[in-house]
């Protein structure tokens, strides 16, 4: 059975592009990514699907009264799609009660820190901050928390004593690269 994907993001989109990538390499089987969301109307991911012919929609939570209200009109969009599982690649909002009440135990999320340490915002900052040695990259199922759900897989990455904001960064964003489109590639799978 395919299952039918949303992506949500809010930036760039490298996880998405990544993901879409392996995707039409034929390296993720049983998926039809059919919506890529996005919470900001100038965020280069929706250029991204553009390129790759995506179908793309923009809701902005300031356009709605209250969470409830702006998550419902992306439930509308998401049943219209019929979505089965969404994937989330850099979406910066916590996703609240009513669309978890819908797809709890659909959604995942991907954390640029070995969970449970560097939750939510600036984690490849905070780890440098804090002097670690080792860092990387957590896939959790989403639950009512900030990057609280059980983890689905983790890979390590060594902070060395020269790494700065980008170097970090970018070894960060390899292992998510190449970790992310496996894990969904698994989960669709079993």
């Amino acid at each position: 059975m395919v299952s039918r994907v949303a992506i949500f993001s809010s930036g760039n989109g490298s996880n998405f592009e990544a993901i879409v990538k392996e995707w039409q390499a034929g390296n993720i089987k049983n998926m039809a990514i059919d919506l890529l969301l996005s919470d900001k109307a100038d965020a280069y991911v929706l250029k991204r699907a553009e390129k790759y012919n995506i179908e793309k929609a923009v809701l902005t939570q300031k356009n709605f009264s209250d969470k409830a209200s702006y998550e419902k009109e992306i439930l509308k969009l998401l049943i219209e799609k019929n979505i089965d599982f969404i994937v989330l690649a850099g979406y910066m909002r916590l996703i609240g009660e009513t669309i978890l009440n819908s797809y709890e135990g659909k959604i995942i999320n991907i954390h640029p820190s070995i969970l449970p340490a560097f939750k939510g915002k600036d984690a490849i900052q905070m780890a440098l901050d804090y002097g670690v040695k080792y860092t990387g990259v957590s896939i959790h199922w989403v639950d009512r928390g900030m990057d609280t759900g059980k983890i689905i897989a983790q890979e390590v990455v060594a902070v060395e004593d020269n790494d700065n904001y980008e170097s970090l960064a970018k070894k960060i964003h390899k292992i998510e690269h190449n970790l992310y489109p496996k894990v969904i590639n698994e989960l669709l799978n079993k």
